[in-house]
């Protein structure tokens, strides 16, 4: 059993991981800006603990995180102000690996997105520009830690049911995934630590989870 927090705790995804994780018997603990989501997040089997990302810096952070054996990055801004982006899916994100470092909590699982190549393509004049460039620039600092990371990059989410079967590889063309099935992926490199230092890009395919990422 293992100690994981997942920052961004409310998100559709993060809901669908700790529901997994917990089932697992892992304990789960699911960071969250908002308290009245706290009742929706304790369903899924998890802990809530109420931390807003976008204010705490990196030893606030570290604080919540002493004790963990795992964090999962699942946060975002949701769009709207490039200000508001740029603080919480890029400088936040990086706050929350040094906190990582910090709290000795050596496994990190960033949840981002698949890239256009090279980099990630979105031109300037883009409303998605911001949120590009923080992922990237998330993403590139990762991996220049020390932490045993893994990058998770899925395509376009959808809210179908899952169905255990993806295709990855490098350079795939953009297509679509389940949200069930990044969960269900991001449980899997939790327990496998052969994923550790890896980016993987990935849809819905034919080829079960474990096969793939085996």
């Amino acid at each position: 059993m293992a100690h994981i927090a997942i920052i961004g705790g409310h998100g559709k995804v993060a809901l669908r991981l700790s529901t997994l994780l917990t089932r697992a018997g892992h304990e789960v603990t699911s960071w969250i800006r908002n308290p009245d989501h706290t009742s929706e997040v304790e369903a899924t089997g998890a802990t809530a603990l109420v931390a807003d990302v976008e204010h705490l810096d990196a030893e606030g952070m570290a604080e919540h995180l002493r004790g963990m054996d795992a964090v999962v990055w699942s946060a975002g801004a949701g769009g709207g102000k490039p200000e508001r982006t740029f603080a919480v899916d890029r400088d936040a994100a990086i706050a929350s690996m040094t906190a990582a470092e910090t709290a000795g909590v050596h496994r990190y699982v960033m949840v981002s997105y698949i890239y256009d190549h090279p980099h990630h393509g979105v031109p300037e004049d883009n409303p998605f520009f911001p949120y590009a460039e923080a992922k990237a620039a998330a993403d590139d600092h990762l991996r220049s830690t020390g932490l045993d990371w893994t990058i998770l990059g899925p395509s376009r989410l959808l809210d179908k049911l899952g169905t255990g079967r993806i295709e990855t590889g490098d350079g795939i063309p953009k297509g679509e995934v389940s949200r069930d099935d990044v969960a269900a992926v991001a449980a899997y490199v939790l327990d496998h630590p052969a994923t550790i230092g890896r980016t993987i890009e990935f849809n819905n395919g034919e080829v079960p989870i474990a096969d793939a990422l085996g």
